[in-house]
């Protein structure tokens, strides 16, 4: 796995937060701002950047407080796009991925910035987030989300919802439903596996 890195970044216009990234060994193929769970930056999340890495993506997480707001997401996003822009990735070629209560942010993210794309895996989310029925009609990034329907995770009939609110945004979105994986894909290996393959494709599809 590529190795993971965290800093203090400030702004010139004195915007500040940590930052943790990796970076790729060879050509860079675009940038990806990784939106963490819940619990913050783990080991789970500096293994998926690492591993985000490894594919050839510039990747960053920004690191958010237990319970987000709607504008804490957007200002730490930004700043982590402006970092990505500053390290010369092309604003066609970045992309915003969360999961758990990231999942969430990164629907907030694709609804109200333009991405060259945006996934969600899971959708668990603090009560300071809107509700992601609400935010996909809104989206304005290419979207995908990827959701299980075992343990805490919004139920079939919601993320039903949401696929057809997410329908009606204009942008390409696509909702994929895994029946025996929970919020973390970790009930399921199999449903993990192929959850990871098509975020992988999603931005091989629409960052190029």
């Amino acid at each position: 796995m590529t190795q993971t890195h965290t800093e203090h970044h400030e702004r010139e216009d004195g915007r500040a937060i940590e930052l943790t990234y990796a970076e790729p060994e060879n050509v860079v193929r675009g940038g990806l701002v990784v939106l963490h769970e819940a619990e913050g930056i783990t080991a789970g999340v500096r293994l998926l950047i690492g591993s985000l890495a490894s594919e050839g993506w510039l990747a960053v997480a920004p690191h958010l407080n237990g319970e987000p707001s709607q504008e804490d997401v957007l200002a730490a996003t930004d700043i982590a796009l402006a970092w990505l822009a500053d390290h010369g990735v092309q604003p066609d070629l970045i992309g915003v991925v969360g999961f758990d209560l990231g999942g969430t942010a990164a629907l907030v993210v694709a609804a109200n910035r333009t991405l060259g794309a945006a996934v969600s895996v899971g959708g668990q989310g603090g009560s300071a987030l809107p509700a992601l029925v609400e935010t996909a009609g809104k989206l304005s990034s290419p979207w995908l989300g990827i959701y299980g329907d075992a343990g805490d995770e919004p139920a079939a009939a919601e993320v039903e919802q949401l696929r057809d609110a997410a329908a009606r945004s204009g942008v390409v979105t696509d909702v994929v439903r895994y029946p025996g994986a929970n919020h973390r894909f970790d009930a399921d290996p199999k449903a993990a596996v192929e959850a990871w393959q098509r975020t992988l494709n999603w931005f091989d599809a629409h960052l190029r």
